[in-house]
């Protein structure tokens, strides 16, 4: 009996020493500087209005565009690269759950039939019937910090989701509004189209009077073509936006098309005065980051645990016989116990190295994640800057747009009366369809502003009230 009670107590001690040991160091989130509002915020933050509040996510209604929601969520069942993050995702728990199974104890069963005769020897069988079990006790934590990792590595590619998912619908909407705004833009050049023509007109019936040169003729023509020109290069701008949409709600281009909207019109949504910067914690790439930190802290308590033995427990029962019944009598049975333990004596400072190597890249990861934060400042630092300068831009461009026309339209009349040269009218006519042009681009600035403060945000600023 004596000789039995070693494997007995070192699986005594396992189970009371497994898992108890944690090797890597403390988890700190790396400290940034963390301002409480943004600096081109204005005024005290208060949260929004539950009433305003929309479902957390679908920030693109705050556009009120029923066609932008409709591609939106042909992008959350279609988009190929976010079909692509959510397989990631789920390797990446299929491996949590591998590196959970490595705490428990591994059971195999064996089997086996052996026939054997010749020709001067008689037909002999033999059966085989033998369950094993094995485990290594994880008595210093290596496996533990890795099933930890492993969970990081699922939180990562959760993380990576949303960040696909954010970049994806923010490229929708980047796509929409250039195609709008060309839609837009193509009303305007067909209006100057026309403009144009009634100028030709114009100038051939002064030419035919003789009250003109044939110069006259010769540069509305040339503006005339010009501006076809311009024409055709807005439709082929417009069938590169339509063809990306495509290809972001997951349809071949050849097969999707997106019918211009006479009644679309310019909507930017609006932005709080003030912003916290806690909102950036609902960023995916933040998070992302933090947790790779986390990883790689968990690295570190793996790498320590190669200084230290490991011990398995193994264990077998089984039996043999000439036949298939007498397998379970208790006389063919036979059971085994066993215990290993193996420690490097020495590597000339392998494993050192490989924990100064953890350490160094813990070092790196907290870098970078910091890099990130501060990244994510500048982006909606950026952001806001744009939006109250385009505001201020798009009031300017409206004066100078009615200016022009104003312009425009008293050239005209002067050289119908023969007070100025054609030179003038085209200088005015080109003018006032840049100013017009600069007001839609203004103004489509402003939504591509939005947009972009609202992925820097990590998906919008509502739901505030939900917000650590």
């Amino acid at each position: 009996m004596r000789r039995n009670t070693f494997p007995v107590l070192a699986l005594a001690a396992a189970l009371a020493l497994s898992g108890c040991v944690n090797l890597a160091p403390r988890y700190e989130v790396p400290a940034v500087e963390m301002p409480v509002a943004f600096k081109e915020g204005r005024g005290a933050w208060v949260p929004a209005a539950p009433a305003d509040a929309l479902e957390r996510g679908d920030w693109w209604q705050l556009f009120d565009d029923p066609a932008l929601s409709a591609l939106a969520a042909q992008v959350e069942v279609s988009n190929q690269n976010l079909v692509a993050a959510v397989a990631a995702y789920a390797q990446a728990r299929a491996l949590t759950r591998e590196q959970r199974a490595s705490l428990f104890p591994r059971v195999d069963l064996d089997s086996r039939q052996n026939v054997s005769g010749g020709p001067e020897r008689p037909t002999t069988r033999s059966y085989q019937l033998n369950i094993g079990a094995s485990w290594e006790p994880d008595l210093f934590g290596r496996v533990t910090l890795a099933v930890r990792n492993a969970r990081a590595g699922e939180q990562v590619a959760q993380a990576e989701i949303a960040s696909v998912r954010l970049a994806a619908l923010g490229e929708l909407a980047a796509n929409y509004f250039g195609l709008r705004e060309t839609d837009v833009l193509r009303t305007l050049q067909a209006e100057t189209l026309r403009g144009y023509e009634r100028s030709l007109q114009i100038t051939r019936n002064r030419y035919e009077a003789g009250i003109v040169a044939r110069t006259d003729v010769l540069q509305a023509e040339t503006q005339l073509a010009n501006s076809r020109a311009d024409l055709l290069t807005l439709e082929r701008q417009r069938a590169a936006f339509e063809h990306a949409i495509a290809v972001l709600v997951g349809r071949a281009p050849s097969n999707f098309s997106l019918p211009a909207d006479p009644k679309w019109s310019v909507k930017v949504p609006s932005i709080p005065e003030a912003l916290p910067s806690t909102l950036l914690q609902r960023r995916p790439d933040i998070a992302s980051a933090e947790r790779r930190v986390g990883q790689l802290n968990n690295a570190i308590g793996i790498e320590r645990a190669a200084f230290f033995p490991s011990i398995s427990l193994s264990g077998s029962i089984g039996a043999s016989a000439a036949s298939f019944g007498e397998l379970f009598s208790a006389s063919s049975l036979a059971w085994a116990l066993g215990t290993a333990l193996a420690q490097t004596i020495f590597d000339a400072g392998a494993r050192s190295a490989r924990v100064d190597q953890a350490r160094a890249a813990l070092d790196e990861g907290a870098a970078n994640y910091r890099q990130t934060v501060l990244a994510a400042f500048q982006d909606v630092e950026d952001q806001l800057v744009a939006l109250r300068v385009l505001e201020q831009q798009q009031a300017l461009r409206q004066q100078a747009a009615r200016a022009a026309d104003l312009v425009e339209q008293q050239v005209l009349n002067r050289y119908e009366s023969g007070l100025v040269g054609y030179t003038e009218v085209i200088t005015a006519q080109q003018s006032a369809a840049a100013a017009r042009r600069a007001l839609v681009q203004a103004q489509i600035d402003r939504q591509l502003a939005a947009v972009s403060l609202i992925q820097a945000l990590g998906g919008g600023w509502r739901g505030l009230e939900d917000t650590p």
